[in-house]
């Protein structure tokens, strides 16, 4: 083992964007093609018809994002007019590229049809979609997380619509403080908060993120209101006592099947549509399976009945135990597929899971950025060269390492250094 050292890598390179359906991004396997389906849900028709696009233009394996997209990987640049125009016969694509970046709108996978989340979310996308003259940074956006208790702290959001019982406010991503609204009022005031962003120079160049300017000047005078939820972390880390993300099992309205590395094979996409089932997608690289078939009102309580793959042989790629060690690994697409990463992540982030204590958290990231998990973590490899990661403990993938220069095959003969020092 290598002793403390500064990193070596190169800085990898930042687009300040994220792929679209109308603006894919070049990978190393091909383009990336991120889909938003309204309300994060797709119906058992469109799962199918999904899986078939991947297979017939794409490489045949799909990605839920941090934000609950799912990105088709593999697009050979010639077939993207064809799969663009596919994907508006199923209702999934925006009338343009400037409709598709201020729809980036991520709303909490528990709604029911027709409760307030789904409203609220409901009047924001409308809102946003006449907002035209709204030009937002190509990362930023909206969460709808308006159920009891908030349950989208840790994830990536710049504006917040968040409920606590009977009350909603609208927060700014990394502030204390909020916005008192009422629910007609909630998504007006999301856009007043956007507007301002903008004016107070919160996008200089076109890139920035809200909690980037809050942790500059604060929040606007009128949010003066305590917080729903108790204390606020700063910046998309985790809530203090830990997060209240979910585990595989059964919800009110389904049952949470989560996905290794967030990875499911067209395959697996196809036989869960084939159920009959909608399916929503998560932050937590998980799918909820709808408990109720397609054409049956959305249920407000659990059924008794699983889909059929759930309660038959396992299908590849999905993971169904709670206390499977791979959901406490979060792995990049690494080399070859992504362009940035200097070394493959997943199968070493596979063979390291066994070895990790309950409760510790594991980042394989093929590069500095950090794409897959921008928080600290407690422990990451980055990687650095072909066959050459640092370890990094309680940090983002940015952060000074403790060890560098380890190869993989090190660290599968001595997977204890990922946690003796701690």
């Amino acid at each position: 083992m290598s002793v403390p050292v500064a990193p070596s890598s190169a800085d990898p390179k930042i687009y300040g964007w994220c792929p679209g359906a109308l603006r894919p991004m070049m990978s190393g396997d091909g383009l990336v093609v991120r889909i938003r389906p309204p309300f994060g849900r797709l119906t058992s028709d469109q799962a199918q018809a999904v899986a078939d696009l991947s297979t017939r233009f794409g490489n045949g394996m799909l990605d839920i994002s941090s934000r609950a997209n799912l990105q088709m990987r593999g697009v050979r640049p010639e077939d993207h007019p064809r799969l663009i125009a596919a994907l508006r016969t199923l209702g999934l694509v925006d009338q343009d590229h400037a409709a598709e970046t201020r729809r980036n709108v991520l709303i909490t996978p528990f709604w029911t049809a027709g409760d307030r989340s789904h409203r609220l979310a409901a009047d924001l996308v409308a809102r946003l979609a006449s907002a035209t003259d709204l030009v937002l940074p190509g990362k930023f956006g909206f969460a709808v997380d308006s159920g009891d208790v908030p349950l989208l702290r840790d994830v990536a959001a710049d504006i917040r619509i968040e409920g606590d019982g009977a009350n909603l406010m609208v927060r700014a991503d990394g502030a204390e403080a909020a916005l008192p609204v009422g629910e007609d009022s909630a998504a007006e005031a999301a856009l007043a908060l956007a507007r301002w962003f903008l004016a107070q120079g919160g996008a200089p160049e076109g890139r920035g993120r809200m909690h980037h300017l809050i942790a500059r000047r604060g929040p606007p005078p009128s949010h003066d209101a305590t917080a729903p939820g108790g204390p606020v972390p700063p910046g998309n880390t985790v809530p203090p006592g830990g997060t209240l993300r979910p585990s595989p099992g059964r919800t009110a309205v389904g049952t949470l099947v989560a996905l290794e590395f967030g990875q499911i094979p067209a395959a697996t996409l196809a036989a869960l549509g084939g159920t009959g089932h909608a399916l929503r997608l998560t932050p937590w690289r998980m799918l909820l399976v709808e408990a109720t078939a397609c054409d049956s009102p959305l249920p407000r309580t659990a059924s008794s009945q699983l889909p059929d793959p759930l309660s038959g042989p396992p299908l590849p790629g999905l993971i169904l135990d709670a206390t499977d060690p791979r959901l406490q690994v979060i792995a990049c697409t690494g080399a070859p597929g992504c362009l940035q990463a200097h070394a493959p992540t997943r199968a070493l982030a596979r063979d390291l899971a066994p070895y990790l204590p309950p409760g510790t958290q594991l980042h394989v990231s093929g590069c500095a950025k950090g794409c897959a998990h921008p928080k600290p973590a407690d422990v990451a490899l980055v990687a650095t060269g072909r066959d050459r990661f640092d370890l990094i403990r309680n940090g983002r993938a940015d952060a000074s390492p403790a060890l560098t220069s380890l190869s993989a095959a090190a660290l599968r003969a001595a997977p204890d250094v990922l946690t003796k020092d701690r």
